[in-house]
């Protein structure tokens, strides 16, 4: 047996809408649940033995059978956390139960949670793909509306529209710089698994809760290998939704939509579909849907006429009407607006005024041209990701032109998806790079990951050399130098975004309006 973790959580996690501690033990099946039972209980012993109350104690068990995590809820840190060594000891036989109470005996109570409580309304968004887009769509339309924004997402903390921190700021302290700062109206914070996974999250409640899907991402990491128990983390964000607020849940995603029967607050769902059963449902308690109607974003309350917001072909974060996903996130965005009470008017405006470019939406969908050759630049990072992107390069190819595609990810995914990146890749592509991610290898090698990538891209039917190269700029060019008119060169960037944007502007690609995403011919 082995203690492998015993972690702090300052905020809503995946057990607790509180701040609650985790153990994680280590071994063999039959023993793992005996040492986590044990566990649980000594927690609850020695609370009673230092005459505080019994908390509430959780275990989850892997799927394999082999890990279990137990965890309880905190209300001094000194002392809980103690109290979870001490526990983890008598659990795994190292620890006698009286000398570990008399110790704890001496340990002084320590300070209280310091978790955010906002003054301001918030906005949590999550989700395993859209997140950024749909927080940086959000915090737009409220700018528009008037109002002064503090947002948080994958590339920094931005204050009244200014980045003042850059880096992934999608956790505990990201959610506490914004909520600290005065003169803001609204917090738009998208919060991902690992923040959840290894703080908790930064805020005591939100007034609107937005979850755009659960797929396949980052599974086999701080415990979590399935989509069901991926969806338990993110679905944090709903349980801590005040029951006067809304959660905005995609009723496409059985998993995410299963969520609202974890939250108090009204429903909120969006769908591509206008009649779905999900929508029906909502409208029947009173509640509200957002919906893609003969081409429409619609918005729908109960009792009343619908609201039409705008074509999704005329919304530029949605690339003619060609990326489905970003319809759907424009639905998601649209939703927590009118949640939040932002006039329809502005929430048209502000759709039709954010433009799916390198100033408003970095990374996302990306599009450029030079003499008929077009460059697709996205964030892409796992197999949904590069289905959207795949979907979307393909419609804009010419119908005798090449899709060309500079694949790559990090390294933190399991050998299964990163096999079916490969294959996707290999059956949906003309012309196939690896663009290595030697900053993001996270415990892998360059050789594992190309030879994963190669074998997949054969299983999905790709007869052509899979040439690897170091870089991200270093794989567009490539791509770039062998393409003609008609070609679409799809390029998966996580690490050389501004590079390859000057690149690009050096070498007269210039930003492909919406005016001009027909396919290229």
């Amino acid at each position: 047996m082995e203690l492998l973790e015993v972690r702090v959580l300052d905020g809503a996690n995946r057990f607790f809408t509180r701040p609650a501690i985790k153990l994680e033990f280590g071994g063999e099946p039959a023993a793992v649940e005996a040492v986590g039972r044990e566990a649980g209980e000594a927690v609850q012993r020695l609370h009673l033995a230092l005459g505080m109350p019994e908390p509430r104690v959780t275990a989850r068990p892997s799927v394999d059978g082999r890990r279990v995590a137990v965890a309880f809820p905190w209300r001094r840190r000194t002392i809980s956390q103690s109290i979870a060594m001490a526990a983890a000891r008598i659990a795994m036989g190292t620890g006698r139960e009286r000398r570990e109470e008399q110790a704890l005996q001496a340990v002084a109570e320590g300070p209280l949670p310091d978790v955010a409580r906002p003054r301001i309304p918030v906005v949590g968004i999550t989700g395993t793909n859209g997140k950024t887009t749909t927080t940086r769509l959000l915090a737009h339309i409220a700018t528009v509306a008037g109002q002064t924004v503090g947002m948080t997402n994958s590339d920094g903390i931005y204050l009244r529209g200014v980045l003042v921190e850059a880096g992934d700021w999608t956790g505990f302290g990201g959610a506490g710089r914004v909520l600290a700062e005065p003169g803001i109206d609204l917090a738009v914070l998208e919060t991902a698994r690992g923040g959840i996974l290894l703080r908790g999250i930064g805020y005591a409640h939100n007034d609107v809760s937005v979850v755009t899907n659960v797929s396949a991402d980052h599974l086999g990491l701080q415990g979590i290998d399935t989509l069901d128990e991926l969806a338990e983390v993110k679905a944090a964000v709903v349980r801590v939704s005040r029951r006067s607020g809304w959660a905005v849940l995609n009723a496409d995603d059985q998993r995410v939509w299963a969520m609202r029967r974890q939250t108090a607050a009204h429903w909120y769902p969006f769908s591509m579909e206008p009649d779905g059963q999900a929508i029906r449902a909502a409208l029947a308690r009173g509640d509200r849907a957002a919906v893609l109607d003969r081409g429409w974003l619609v918005l729908l309350r109960a009792g009343e006429p619908a609201l039409r917001l705008a074509r999704a072909a005329s919304l530029p974060v949605t690339v003619g009407g060609l990326s489905r996903y970003n319809v759907a996130n424009a639905l998601a965005a649209a939703a927590a607006a009118d949640a939040l009470g932002i006039s329809i008017r502005h929430i048209r405006a502000g759709l039709r005024s954010f433009g799916q470019d390198t100033a408003s939406n970095p990374g996302r969908l990306n599009l450029f041209e030079r003499k008929g050759v077009r460059v697709l630049v996205d964030f892409a990072h796992n197999e949904a990701g590069l289905a959207g992107l795949l979907e979307v390069a393909r419609s804009l190819t010419a119908p005798t032109g090449k899709l060309r595609l500079a694949l790559g990810t990090a390294g933190d995914r399991t050998d299964d998806i990163l096999r079916r990146m490969g294959a996707l890749a290999g059956a949906r592509t003309d012309d196939l790079v690896i663009c290595e991610k030697r900053h993001y290898l996270r415990g892998r090698s360059v050789a594992q990951m190309n030879a994963i990538f190669r074998d997949g891209a054969r299983t999905g039917g790709y007869r052509g050399p899979i040439n690897a190269l170091a870089t991200e700029l270093g794989a567009l060019r490539a791509l770039v130098e062998r393409a003609e008119a008609g070609d679409v060169v799809a390029v998966m960037s996580h690490v050389e975004r501004a590079e390859i944007f000057a690149w690009l502007e050096a070498h007269d690609f210039k930003p492909l309006s919406p005016d001009h995403l027909s396919p290229a011919s």
